[in-house]
């Protein structure tokens, strides 16, 4: 479990409360990343703070501030964000329980592990979360994160609580925005059919294990390439499927759906009799 979590408080269900720790569920300690080299003297570039009239300034002695006008600002520093407490800013109040399938997906966000803060208030977790999951519910409660509050949906999980961080309603733009221009048309009844067969073939388990991010390796592989001196491998884009060649190209695709898997070493093909090329 990491060191530092992400946020400590309370969790409150009424009159039941318990010290919580918020860990994050996700992490990108995976991914390449990159720092910005002069490639004249290869060193690595630090990103000074600089007042256009000073020169270069310490971060640490910096403010924040809001623009209400142009080039006219509202200035914070620390103990100004720290006069902004909410209720929320040290405790998950439950205040709404929904059913999960209520959420629309676009407004899920990033979800953090809710544990029992240090073994303390063991019991009035385990209170809150049996009673959750005996109700079957989600519950919807409120989080100051980073700064901003958030509205939370919390679910149980085996043991411990994850909690979703949800977007905001302005923060989700309108679908009918650019699903609108999407022309109307009806889709051929045979080349649906086919689509769905294929649909069907290719239906599985969700397994997270298999997804691989193939960007992320092949940046691996081509870091692993200059440091060897070797050359780099492109992959060619895809051909975008013409109209004239929809029908054609779904009735090959279910042909390569039912037998790709299966076979691993088909057998030689017999050559066909010449035939003239179609114009």
């Amino acid at each position: 479990m990491p060191a530092r979590p992400t946020w400590q408080g309370h969790l409150k269900l009424s009159l039941v409360t318990c010290p919580v720790a918020l860990y994050a569920a996700t992490t990108r300690t995976n991914d390449v990343s990159f720092h910005l080299i002069n490639p004249k003297t290869n060193n690595r570039i630090r990103m000074v703070a600089t007042d256009p009239d000073t020169g270069p300034v310490e971060r640490s002695d910096l403010v924040k501030g809001y623009e209400v006008s142009k080039d006219e600002y509202v200035l914070f520093d620390t103990a100004d964000f720290d006069k902004v407490k909410l209720d929320s800013t040290r405790t998950i109040d439950i205040d709404q329980f929904v059913d999960a399938d209520d959420i629309d997906r676009l407004y899920w966000a990033d979800p953090l592990y809710v544990v029992p803060d240090k073994g303390v208030g063991a019991e009035a977790f385990a209170v809150i979360r049996e009673a959750m999951a005996k109700q079957n519910k989600i519950a919807i409660g409120s989080l100051v994160l980073r700064n901003r509050e958030r509205r939370i949906a919390l679910e149980v999980r085996g043991k411990g609580l994850v909690a979703w961080t949800l977007r905001a309603h302005d923060e989700v733009r309108d679908a009918e925005d650019y699903f609108d221009d999407i022309p109307t048309m009806k889709a051929d009844a045979d080349m649906v059919d086919i689509a769905a067969r294929i649909i069907s073939q290719k239906d599985a388990d969700f397994d997270p294990t298999l997804f691989k991010d193939r960007y992320d390796e092949a940046l691996k592989a081509m870091i692993k390439a200059k440091q060897a001196g070797q050359g780099v491998v492109e992959a060619p884009e895809p051909d975008d499927t013409n109209v004239v060649d929809l029908m054609a190209a779904l009735r090959n695709s279910l042909k390569g759906s039912a037998g790709g898997v299966a076979a691993k070493n088909p057998p030689a093909k017999k050559k066909a009799p010449g035939k003239k090329k179609a114009a």
